[in-house]
């Protein structure tokens, strides 16, 4: 019989709360994205996108070069940023029900809620979870609506009599809040985007406010790099006939579709970017400026044609690795930072900013510790990625990452390996797995993952 730890005890048991005012608590705001891969802003190199905002808060805060996540789905890796542990310990992926009410009693809201933080949430929520109005004092929860085959699946919200994009109603919600917070209580605002992610039901696949239509008219976006057939026929034939191959023909295909999409894309983050700046500009007319923190991330990576490929879901980087940057007004650091991160840090780190005991039952690390003059000690060797759902479009696949080297497998085909040398081959060009000088290179990484799995099972809140 199987017996459950009631984490919301044990969570209570390590939460050190104490009594904080106003002026020495900050408020933070935590923005996700949806899809908007690692190198998706100026700031991180890309010449072409216009990212004024999003590029300051780099600028002048912390920019974290390598950043993955977890699991490269929007529900898992929602899942995992929202109760700070992998997938395999939340459990939780499409086509699973609800997330376990054990890991919602341990999620950063439910204990931010209880820790004197005036808490909401707007936006793509991305978990199944029926409770979701009583785990923060505001909220609203929505998304593109797949019954609208065009783009009214991203425009059926109304401010006042007008019907708008749901970035500007997003944006605007979360002005609305800032406004209203109570002056007596620090305030943890989570912002969730749907954009960029297409509207996977429409042919044009992306939407965006008309006033964004001329940018990047212009441009001629140059061609995805590794789209030679060469790099397609090496995948496994459930790869080369999956869903990212379909919806590579959804939105990559011809030159057109490329161009338009790759337009759509960007002009769907330079929305998000200009909404940043109205809530920024609210902050300043509130005086709030000063001490609120800023976190900005994506739930995970995208292909952009690359490998003939759309979507996410695989473990090459294209598909793990986000933007993150942490923006905190009080701190004089602004750096770039090379250390391995993750989404399931997100939690400890809105924990340890808000002045709060992080619970054991976290597996993700504070990342608080860059915002100050001496670097903390950080040595993240390796990282587990996954993608445990099993469903027939998409191979389920899991691995090891690490600084130089990464190795995964397709979970129903694990004679199918990949190793790549990421120091010398970044693009993940050639698979190493196969090839006997590297043998032994292989088995390493095979028995870390091995190790680091069976320690995330011993891990587990279910007792046996």
């Amino acid at each position: 019989m199987i017996k459950f730890i009631s984490l919301s005890i044990l969570a209570f048991l390590h939460l050190g709360f104490q009594c904080f005012s106003q002026e020495n608590r900050p408020n933070i705001i935590f923005i996700l994205t949806d899809d908007q891969r690692w190198d998706a802003l100026g700031f991180a190199g890309n010449e072409f996108i216009h990212t004024p905002e999003m590029d300051r808060l780099a600028k002048e805060g912390i920019f974290f070069e390598n950043a993955f996540v977890t699991t490269p789905i929007c529900a898992a890796s929602r899942a995992s940023i929202l109760t700070g542990t992998y997938e395999r310990t939340h459990g939780y992926t499409f086509g699973q029900g609800e997330i376990k009410q054990q890991f919602i009693d341990q999620s950063y809201p439910e204990l931010m809620k209880g820790s004197g933080y005036h808490t909401g949430f707007f936006g793509k929520f991305g978990i199944n979870y029926s409770g979701f109005e009583s785990l923060f004092e505001v909220g609203e929860n929505y998304d593109r609506l797949d019954r609208y085959k065009d783009r009214r699946g991203y425009f059926y919200k109304t401010i006042g009599s007008d019907t708008v994009h749901l970035t500007r109603y997003t944006g605007h919600k979360a002005i609305e809040f800032i406004q209203q917070v109570p002056e007596d209580k620090p305030f943890m605002l989570s912002i969730s985007f749907s954009a960029p992610h297409a509207h996977d039901p429409a042919e044009e696949q992306y939407y965006w406010n008309r006033e964004f239509d001329s940018l990047y008219e212009s441009i001629l976006f140059p061609e995805a790099p590794l789209t030679s057939q060469e790099y397609f026929e090496a995948q496994p034939s459930y790869v080369r006939e999956g869903e990212n191959r379909t919806r590579w023909y959804w939105r990559f295909d011809t030159q057109e579709k490329y161009q338009r999409s790759m337009k759509g894309y960007y002009r769907m983050i330079s929305e998000i970017d200009q909404e940043i700046k109205l809530i920024r500009e609210e902050l300043v007319n509130q005086g709030k400026d000063q001490n609120t923190i800023i976190i900005l991330t994506s739930d995970n990576g995208y292909f952009l044609g690359e490998r003939q490929l759309a979507g996410k879901w695989l473990m090459y980087d294209n598909s793990l690795r986000i933007p993150l940057i942490i923006h905190d007004p009080r701190s004089n650091q602004s750096r770039k930072v090379k250390d391995m991160v993750l989404n399931i840090d997100i939690a400890p780190t809105i924990f340890d900013l808000a002045g709060l005991e992080i619970p054991k039952l976290w597996q993700g690390l504070s990342l608080a510790g860059f915002l100050k003059e001496n670097l903390p000690e950080f040595n993240r060797e390796y990282f587990i990625c996954e993608h445990l759902w099993q469903v027939d479009i998409i191979p389920p696949s899991e691995g090891l990452r690490a600084e130089k080297w990464k190795y995964f497998r397709y979970i129903n085909d694990p004679q199918h390996e990949e190793l790549y040398h990421l120091e010398s081959d970044p693009l993940e060009k050639n698979n190493l797995a196969f090839n006997p000088a590297f043998r032994n290179q292989l088995l390493e990484l095979k028995k870390e993952f091995e190790i680091r799995v069976k320690d995330l099972k011993k891990q587990s809140p279910i007792i046996h």
